[in-house]
């Protein structure tokens, strides 16, 4: 199964519903930061819902940056989606380890602690919009709920879920969202409830070959749907040579100045793709005449 966004409404009430497959994805995101199941878990969440917000906005150049940060052993996790619903993203510790918790789940609400959510909409002018709400558990899910609840006033309901197998690698992962609109109808608003609750666990729903428009379908049962759209997502990261001169450039003259005296070289680490990028004495020569003459510019 192929990794896909879907975006459904329904003609008949007012709700959205928007769904992930992102098993390839996230496994791609694992064996860049070689993280173990934890980590794998809490990564693979925030990545799926990173992508349904993301795509969400309207401007091409728009992005979502999702970021959680607890305190426990895992760290900040971050991640951020694109307006076509490709994503990238890191985490602080990723062989952060705890134990199993009774029912034999992985005990992601611990490993994110306590701490808050943020969510950062920048859609490439302006000052970019910021959100941030306190974690309610951990699990991220009910977290970025209550986000929705509290920072944007949307009633929502939100499933992520990631199943790592026995050789550590992704076996299932994705999500949804599903959204009530301004007038929802009491009894669609039961409807719905209901539907949840009978549909399950995200990650059982994918165990039984269903993708996301059949989800779609198992959430949305007994409502009129109709799917906007179906687009394939992947993780993708935009690091480039020339976006990396550009950062160090931005450190300023004297900064450079220091890394080449003190320096033999540098290696810069993209923290999304684990890129590196070398560069030499001689490079820093050439970014330091360029930060002087931006600097004198700018006086």
């Amino acid at each position: 199964m192929k990794d896909t966004l879907i975006r459904v409404i329904c003609r008949d009430a007012e709700i959205k519903f928007t769904a992930v497959s992102t098993r390839e994805l996230t496994e791609r995101a694992r064996q860049i930061h070689r993280t173990l199941p934890l980590a794998t878990a809490a990564l693979g969440r925030t990545l799926a819902a990173a992508s349904m917000m993301g795509r969400e906005l309207k401007d091409k150049n728009g992005s979502v940056t999702l970021q959680i940060k607890g305190d426990g052993p895992l760290g900040t996790i971050t991640a951020v989606g694109d307006c076509d619903g490709c994503v990238r993203g890191y985490l602080q510790n990723p062989a952060a380890d705890l134990p199993l918790k009774p029912d034999g789940h992985l005990d992601v609400g611990n490993g994110v602690g306590r701490g808050y959510v943020m969510v950062i909409k920048d859609i490439g002018v302006g000052e970019p919009f910021t959100g941030t709400t306190a974690l309610h558990n951990g699990e991220i899910a009910e977290d970025i709920t209550k986000y929705f609840a509290e920072s944007e006033q949307v009633p929502s309901a939100v499933a992520l879920g990631v199943l790592v197998d026995t050789d550590q690698s992704v076996r299932q992962a994705g999500g949804y969202i599903v959204q009530l609109m301004p007038g929802a109808a009491d009894e669609d608003i039961t409807r719905l409830e209901h539907n949840i609750a009978k549909a399950g666990a995200i990650t059982s729903m994918f165990e039984q070959g269903m993708d996301a428009e059949d989800i779609a379908r198992a959430v949305l049962d007994g409502f009129d749907i109709e799917v906007l759209e179906r687009v394939p997502i992947s993780y993708r990261c935009g690091c480039t040579h020339a976006k990396v001169t550009r950062a160090l450039i931005s450190l300023g003259r004297e900064e450079l100045k220091r890394l080449r005296d003190e320096e033999d070289g540098i290696e810069v680490t993209c923290q999304f793709c684990d890129q590196v990028y070398k560069l030499s004495r001689e490079d820093i020569d050439v970014l330091l005449t360029a930060a002087t003459a931006r600097e004198e510019n700018d006086r």
